[in-house]
């Protein structure tokens, strides 16, 4: 990837450019990144090490975890870096790097949400072939498959964006390198670009997104007509209901940015709806499932007395 442009680094102008705000500004985005790493960190190592939560739901959920923890470590440490430094630049090859993980991990996570849709179909609407069918092969098949095509999605975006000349302005008023903003300052023809934001990621986004619609249209269908129950439907769509929320987060911010970005759309409202999506749902994930999924909170008690355990057993030792 050759840099044949005249701009070496580019100026990220960040979240606000009011300095009296910028001490409380990171002080804020530092404790939520704090938070969202240690807890979805959490709930990564809680899936891993306790057996019970060794199923398909869970292993899409540990992958939902890592993804947030890299996707919020894409934009978080730089932004926090900036409020404190007076040269708030980025290399070139640090903004197209960015540029790529950004949409690496942010389309990965779309298409994880919509096998997570499929994954609870199966389990309520086929529950007596759900383990035949979302076998430990097929489940790690299709979480290959989506990190391989989130990758190479990206990698178009990148490969066409460092192809872009930048001979004017390199000051971007955002808080990371972002394909919408780096095409403003592009000083060539910038169709092609557009096109592939509009299609390609337009695709990546609808696409997930219609087929996670698809699975609770049938899964609401199917509990309404085959279910009599009302506790019993409460319970099923209670299982849902922390999916659901997770992908209301995630992708009414992102529609609003990448599939009307033609209809000119002000940098503030740009800067505010990233901020839902790579700060705000990354931390507000881990808050979602531990809250209302019990068998997460079970594991999470459990996990808790293993590590209070021995340190009973060590305090009683000493007081006999």
């Amino acid at each position: 990837m050759l840099n044949t442009t005249s701009v070496t680094e580019f100026l990220l102008l960040g979240v606000t450019d009011i300095q009296e705000l910028q001490p409380f500004v990171f002080v804020v985005f530092l404790t939520i990144y704090f938070i969202s790493v240690a807890g979805n960190g959490a709930i990564l190592m809680i899936v891993i090490s306790d057996p019970r939560l060794h199923s398909p739901m869970y292993f899409f959920l540990g992958n939902l975890s890592c993804l947030d923890i890299c996707y919020s470590s894409v934009t978080l440490p730089k932004m926090l870096q900036n409020f404190l430094s007076a040269h708030k630049a980025i290399s070139f090859l640090g903004c197209i790097s960015q540029l790529h993980f950004f949409h690496f991990l942010g389309s990965t996570e779309a298409m994880l949400l919509a096998v997570m849709a499929f994954d609870r179909f199966v389990a309520i609407c086929k529950p007596l072939r759900y383990t035949v069918i979302m076998n430990p092969q097929l489940c790690t098949q299709m979480a290959i498959t989506i990190w391989m095509t989130g990758f190479f999605h990206a990698l178009l975006h990148s490969l066409m964006t460092s192809r872009l000349k930048f001979c004017g302005s390199n000051r971007i008023y955002h808080f990371f390198c972002d394909v919408k903003p780096l095409l403003k300052l592009a000083c060539g023809n910038t169709e092609l670009n557009q096109w592939l934001l509009s299609t390609v990621t337009g695709t990546i986004a609808m696409g997930p997104f219609f087929l996670t619609f698809l699975s609770y249209f049938y899964i609401i269908t199917h509990l309404f007509f085959k279910t009599h129950s009302f506790s019993m439907l409460h319970k099923a769509l209670s299982t849902c209901a922390s999916h659901f929320m997770v992908v209301i987060l995630l992708y009414a911010p992102v529609l609003f940015t990448y599939i009307h970005h033609a209809s000119g759309t002000s940098m503030d409202q740009d800067r505010i709806t990233a901020i839902m999506y790579t700060v705000v749902t990354p931390v507000l994930n881990p808050l979602i499932y531990t809250l209302r999924n019990k068998e997460v909170k079970g594991a999470f008690n459990r996990a808790i007395k293993r590590w209070l355990w021995p340190k009973e057993i060590l305090k009683n030792s000493f007081e006999a």
